[in-house]
């Protein structure tokens, strides 16, 4: 038999990773295996060299496997501790607003309303280069942005509203969580909140001004807004003519924005200047448009590169992210944040709809802006009622549409009225609640005299033998009933239901000793409270200026001083 090319195969005796081949004398060929009479292998058999290497190949290969599997998973846990490490977290409120958080509807589901700021802070070097004087450094920061997010309860459709930041509002008492320092409540333009306690404050400013609870807050700086830009790479906007956004003889300031008329896709300290730009397009009203337009694109962009399940985009997302906002202490993790984005991303992009609160110039200053409680007062309807800006959904169920028959053969219970809340039960003897009944009926209409006794009356005849009228006046646009601690929520809640109040309109409030309802200019006649059907899919009122985000055409306007 010739000599085998193959070593351990008729090769000379050598040792393969240190262990001897086992192979016969040189020019031999290999003695067969010892077996059994069956020919089976005997009880002296050795492995052959070929198995033996393969065991070898196979353990080592099993180990660099076990060695990067736990490397991997290490490296992943740093990192996530990492980006962890990068979030900065506060207080969610640290004013009082006495709005509870809304009911669970039929299916467990809760609507989720996040308030995102951006900042105008100089105090940090990265954002003195980006704008601003020096002179603004370690000055109180402006919540210039301000944004309520609002996600259906589900999760099928989202809603945006801004409120201009000239917008003069009132703010309640404030404490800042850090310094503990103690601001009193006052009339102002709803930007200066940020400095009067923090995000907490501007918080609870808009709790106040819209009745709706608000479970997160979210701040962005200027330094922030360029990061994440630029990680994710760039944000398409358009405008109608050549914009320069510069100083001028009349007027100071501008943020330096200078593009082409069209389409261009801005990024780092270009997407700052985009959102910073308020001369060039004419006011902060048509800044709030230029914001919107931004955040339909940056959406429509990030569903295009699949940034919701890119694994890599994600990270460099992440890294961004995480450097760049600063969130209410209960989202403070990257787990709670990874969750709030995985809400959103099945949200279509014709499922979401901007908007600016509707106002009106203040008549005390033509330089600042006041709600329009007829228009916001709608738009803030629909928020809580959870009602789509859009009509792209699918139909709304008629009203009156009867609940089907429980599975069990029991009679379901009846359907509430159109906008309401079912009824709840009292947890204390009605003749045992003490409720004071005050007229607020005077707000922005003429008072109608007679309607806390009224409706004192109508709470008598549903067992509530205590309820007095007060001589006091407190105008308010819609009724509202308040109580004064947690203790009272559920009595108060009954009481609602005794008036067929939405429980929506009940709040907790420092400023009453007992429990306390202040009916409303909504509610001018009659013993029960007027049956409300919910405002229609898309019914947005014209002057909240409404953008759709498929709306990929939209382009701004450029008022003809900046043109060039």
């Amino acid at each position: 038999m010739g000599h085998s090319s193959v070593r351990g195969e008729g090769a000379p005796d050598q040792a393969v990773g240190g262990i001897p081949d086992g192979a016969g004398a040189s020019g031999g060929s290999v003695p067969p295996p010892r077996s059994g009479s069956d020919g089976s292998k005997g009880p002296g058999h050795r492995a052959t060299p070929v198995r033996r290497r393969r065991r070898r190949v196979l353990f080592w290969v099993a180990a660099v496997l076990a060695f990067l599997i736990l490397a991997v998973s290490a490296a992943g846990y740093l990192y996530y501790r990492h980006l962890d490490g990068n979030i900065r977290s506060g207080q969610r409120l640290s004013g009082e607003s006495g709005v509870e958080r809304s009911e669970a509807n039929a299916d467990g589901q809760r609507p989720l309303n996040i308030l995102l700021l951006g900042s105008d802070s100089r105090n940090k070097p990265e954002n003195l280069e980006l704008g601003g004087h020096r002179k603004s450094v370690g000055a109180p920061p402006l919540a210039d942005v301000q944004m309520l997010l609002h996600v259906s309860a589900d999760r099928q459709n989202a809603s945006v509203v801004s409120v201009p930041r000239d917008t003069r509002v009132d703010i309640p008492e404030c404490t800042d969580p850090k310094t503990g320092e103690k601001f009193k409540k006052t009339k102002a333009m709803i930007n200066e909140t940020l400095g009067r306690g923090g995000p907490g404050c501007t918080l609870a400013t808009w709790e106040k001004l819209t009745n709706i609870y608000i479970d997160h807050w979210m701040t962005i700086d200027f330094s922030g807004v360029v990061q994440m830009a630029d990680a994710i790479g760039g944000v398409e906007v358009c405008v109608k003519d050549n914009v320069w956004d510069r100083p001028l003889p009349t007027a100071e300031g501008g943020s330096g924005l200078k593009l082409k008329a069209g389409k261009t896709k801005v990024k780092g300290e270009q997407a700052l200047q985009w959102l910073r730009t308020r001369h060039a397009f004419s006011s902060d009203l048509g800044r709030a448009q230029a914001q919107h337009m931004y955040m339909n694109s940056m959406m429509r962009e990030l569903k295009g590169q699949n940034a919701f399940t890119d694994v890599g985009r994600i990270t460099s997302l992440a890294e961004a992210a995480t450097k760049a906002l600063e969130v209410s202490e209960e989202i403070g993790s990257v787990k709670k944040l990874y969750s709030l984005a995985m809400q959103l991303k099945n949200v279509p992009t014709n499922r979401i709809t901007m908007t600016t609160m509707p106002t009106l110039q203040d008549p005390l200053d033509v330089d600042r802006l006041v709600v329009n409680p007829t228009d916001a007062d709608k738009l803030w309807t629909m928020v809580r009622k959870d009602v789509p800006f859009d009509k792209n959904g699918a139909p709304q169920a008629p009203e009156g549409a009867q609940p089907s028959a429980p599975a069990s053969g029991q009679p379901a219970s009846p359907p509430a009225s159109p906008g309401q809340e079912p009824s709840k039960a009292p947890v204390t003897a009605p003749d045992k609640v003490n409720v004071s009944v005050v007229n607020g009926t005077g707000a922005g209409m003429p008072l109608v005299n007679g309607r806390a006794g009224a409706v004192a009356q109508a709470l008598v005849g549903k067992g509530y033998t205590a309820a007095k009228a007060a001589s006091g006046l407190t105008p308010e646009k819609a009724t509202v009933i308040r109580h004064p601690s947690a203790d009272l929520a559920d009595e108060a809640q009954a009481v609602a239901a005794a008036l067929g109040v939405p429980n929506t309109q009940v709040q907790l409030s420092a400023e009453v000793s007992r429990i306390t309802v202040i009916v409303g200019a909504d509610w001018r006649e009659g013993a029960a409270y007027p049956r409300q059907a919910p405002p229609e899919a898309g019914a947005v009122p014209e002057s909240a200026e409404a953008i759709n985000g498929s709306d990929s055409d939209a382009c701004m306007d450029v008022y003809k001083p900046y043109r060039w």
